[in-house]
């Protein structure tokens, strides 16, 4: 006669050593694991339960309600789970969020085909499945134009927007912006402390949406008007851009209005963060008041630290050190003028610019010296590089 007793055991599933033996129980014995039970266990961290995240890849059900998560980012621990149910109730991390909806976007951001938290039914994600997406994605094109015209307008208004940004004086950008003009800078969100982070010099007007929830404050990090806007972008660091790295992509092209987005890499040149690299892209919405020029009616400026690789590759070509004085820009029938020549010669706008001033702005005289030198051979390849 044999007698089976069964005894109380209590497991402390909050402490590590007992953690990582359930998990190489499961991982020796029910690899195919799809639902795991951890609730009322005191987890206050999930940093033991992490490795779960390569040892049970079939979980698909995981209910860790009723524990002490404070914070939602625990669970970036286990964003590699593919996990269709999730249940957090009566942990104190579902008492931050304003409403519902946030509570689930922030859930589903770390676990995209999550279809039912806390037990209630959610529609489908809608999205792709990379896993049947090709192993190499395809490599990144060079810039978009809708046309040569257009193409001309946009590197003509970098040329000499970026000319007088890296000058020492950017208060001729006011030319630049329409009497309404709305500006927005952004960093990557951080919960780093500004003191600590290599961008604390942008971060306290950054706009970003995640980490600036309230209207009110989103509403004053907007800088409104062309002259708030200028006398914010007087106030950041000194920068010298390298205009080889652009890349230019147009958004949206009518008769009225023409939107582009520029993105590259660009250093500071004074300051504590000197010589330190960048990277930003740009959102121009411009409005063509007819004579040939852009005017800038809406501006937003993303900013992150430069990759490694963005550093390595910056700055190859010689770029002209920023200047001390301020640089006069061209009036609406140079650059016009500027266009046109740049279009017809086939020469960059460096080159057609430098034609132009040669013979004072005079059309005629310098497209006929220009078709003399090009007769003769004397125009260099580099004239017609774009």
């Amino acid at each position: 006669l044999h007698r089976t007793y069964f005894f109380h055991i209590d497991v402390a599933l909050n402490r590590k050593n007992s953690m990582q033996a359930v998990i190489k129980i499961i991982k020796e014995n029910i690899p195919e694991l799809v639902c795991l039970n951890l609730s009322n266990n005191r987890l206050y961290k999930l940093d033991d339960l992490a490795e779960i995240v390569n040892k049970v890849r079939n979980l698909k059900i995981l209910n860790l309600s009723f524990n002490e998560l404070k914070s939602e980012r625990e669970l970036d621990k286990l964003k590699g789970l593919k996990l269709v149910e999730l249940s957090l109730e009566k942990n104190p991390l579902c008492d931050h969020f304003k409403d519902q909806a946030d509570y689930i976007s922030a859930i589903r951001e770390r676990f995209p085909r999550l279809l039912k938290p806390d037990g209630h039914d959610l529609p489908p994600p809608i999205g792709f499945d990379l896993e049947v997406a090709p192993p190499v994605l395809p490599p990144c094109k060079p810039s978009y134009f809708c046309s040569k015209e257009i193409k001309t307008l946009i590197q003509c208004f970098l040329q000499q927007y970026y000319t007088i940004y890296d000058s020492a004086d950017r208060q001729p950008l006011l030319d630049a912006y329409h009497d309404g003009a709305s500006f927005s800078p952004t960093i990557p969100f951080t919960t780093q402390n500004p003191s600590k982070c290599s961008l604390g010099e942008y971060q306290k007007d950054s706009r970003n949406m995640k980490r600036v929830r309230d209207s009110t404050s989103r509403f004053r990090l907007l800088k409104h008007t062309r002259l708030n806007v200028v006398a914010f972008l007087n106030e950041l660091p000194k920068t010298q851009h390298d205009i080889a790295s652009f890349n230019v992509d147009v958004n949206t092209y009518t008769n009225t209005l023409l939107s582009f987005t520029v993105s590259g890499v660009f250093k500071e040149v004074d300051g504590k963060s000197r010589d330190s690299y960048r990277s930003f892209s740009r959102v121009f919405i411009t409005v063509a008041p007819g004579n040939g020029t852009l005017c800038i009616v809406n501006d937003e400026l993303f900013i992150r630290n430069a990759t490694t690789k963005e550093i390595r590759q910056a700055f190859i070509a010689p770029a002209p050190t920023p200047s001390s004085s301020p640089v006069p820009t061209l009036s609406a029938i140079q650059q016009e003028m500027l266009s046109a020549f740049s279009q017809k010669s086939g020469m960059n706008l460096e080159w057609s610019q430098k034609c132009l001033q040669d013979n004072d702005w005079d059309f005629n005289r310098a497209a006929q010296i220009f078709t003399d030198l090009k007769v003769q051979g004397k125009i260099p390849d580099v004239a017609f590089v774009k």
